[in-house]
């Protein structure tokens, strides 16, 4: 049977773990998918004599990416570049050329994929991108094939390991989230711009992704509430601890009455769930279908053989299939072209979540009075409270608060009145969510 011919694009720490993987693992491969598949080319930005490759390869290098694209021995373009741009140039050009595409790159797919995935149906080949989302987790087959039967009613993931690496350095050791960070760096975690990491770009990406899987809805990331961990302290962090909570960067993508909610930002999860013990640079994500109810699914969100693993997995797909035409095909994002559903995605307004709220406050009597008048003529119940001893003597304190379930517009009128009597110079709020 012919085999399938690979061209890489990009021989970094993912191409080179999936050049890796395909070969150490030919004969494996070969017999899972029933045909071979080899590297005939790849690109990247500099070639030396110190490839991946051996001695005697026959390979055929590049440092121009559209030599990958416009090869006619290439049956599958794998785009490992990353980014924006030249990477949708280059992908929709091998579509053109009538190419299998496998991608790793989450923003790629986020921001062009329904662009992408027209343009491949209508050349009738494959996009696949189980990489993009949690590097080597089988999350988006798990979803898209393993819980086809189910409705999907809500996700929650950890899926940016660097911001989980920094929380969990923070909580374990008591670090400020400017020395982690540094660390981060240092080890290769967190890009020299750490923006999209921390600031939770890159976890929403992918949960644009997911929540597309999910309800069947288009690819919609700027409609993806989006608030990253650069201002958690390690005081919220301590006093989670001490509510039984922990603080996790979370993916959250719900089913409500009112339409969908996307969301990424700091989260109190309760200390005794699974995933709120998902640490160090690890990803987790638990899915919650009607028929199977909360299945978990937990690996390595990064590196160069986890991520490699999910993109030889996408390549083994497109062989077993190399000579089905599209309609025999699993969809792009697990819902067939013309039945995606048009359902609403809800602005931060509409979301209803409990709160963490950490105060700084006068110590005097009837503060706490005030700030519970206030709630409750929001309709807002507070269900914890934890005041602590000011450090010298006049000095303010912090009043710590959790509350139950409540639309969120509500709680920004509430707060917007606590910051307005003077009460707190300023309010850290953090969003709880219990995953029941």
């Amino acid at each position: 049977m012919k085999s399938v011919r690979v061209g890489l694009m990009g021989l970094g720490t993912v191409g080179g773990g999936t050049a890796t993987v395909l070969m150490r693992n030919a004969e494996d491969i070969t017999r899972r998918v029933g045909r071979s598949i080899e590297i005939v080319r790849a690109a990247a930005r500099e070639i030396n004599e110190q490839t991946i490759f051996p001695a005697e390869t026959t390979v055929k290098l590049s440092e121009d990416a559209w030599d990958v694209v416009n090869d006619p021995d290439v049956d599958v373009v794998v785009e490992l570049i990353g980014g924006y741009s030249p990477a949708r140039e280059l992908v929709l050009k091998a579509i053109e050329n009538g190419k299998h595409v496998v991608t790793a790159n989450k923003a790629l797919i986020a921001m062009h994929g329904e662009e992408i995935f027209a343009a491949a149906n209508e050349k009738g080949v494959s996009v696949c991108y189980e990489a993009a989302v949690a590097g080597g987790i089988p999350i988006i087959k798990a979803m898209r094939e393993g819980l086809a039967g189910n409705k999907i009613e809500w996700l929650a993931g950890i899926i940016n390991g660097t911001g989980n690496f920094i929380l969990t350095e923070m909580r374990d050791k008591g670090r400020d989230f400017d020395d982690v960070l540094k660390e981060a760096q240092a080890l290769g975690y967190a890009e020299v711009d750490p923006t999209f990491d921390v600031e939770g770009i890159d976890a929403a990406h992918k949960l644009t992704i997911l929540a597309s899987i999910a309800f069947g809805i288009p690819l919609q990331f700027e409609k993806t509430f989006t608030e990253g961990i650069s201002k958690v302290t390690t005081e919220d962090v301590t006093y989670a601890e001490e509510l039984g909570y922990r603080i996790k960067h979370l993916g959250v993508a719900r089913r409500t009455d009112k339409g969908i909610e996307m969301r990424v930002h700091p989260t109190l999860i309760p200390a005794k769930r699974l995933i709120a013990n998902v640490d160090g640079v690890m990803n987790a994500v638990l899915v919650h279908g009607d028929a199977v109810g909360p299945t978990l699914y937990y690996g390595a969100g990064a590196g160069a053989e986890p991520t490699a693993s999910a993109v030889v997995a996408d390549i083994a797909d497109v062989a077993r299939t190399f000579e089905s035409s599209v309609e025999n095909k699993v969809a792009a994002l697990g819902y067939q072209t013309g039945q995606e559903a048009d359902i609403n995605v809800l602005t931060s307004d509409d979301f209803e979540t409990a709160y963490y709220l950490r105060l700084h406050v006068e110590d005097r009597p009837g503060v706490l009075a005030e700030v519970a008048r206030i709630f409750a003529e929001q309709g807002i119940s507070i269900e914890a409270v934890i005041q602590k001893e000011p450090q010298t003597e006049g000095s303010k304190v912090s009043l710590i608060l959790l509350t139950q379930k409540v639309q969120e517009k509500r709680m920004n009128a509430a707060l917007a009145k606590v910051e307005a009597a003077n009460i707190s110079e300023s309010v850290t709020r953090i969003r709880v969510e219990h995953l029941g």
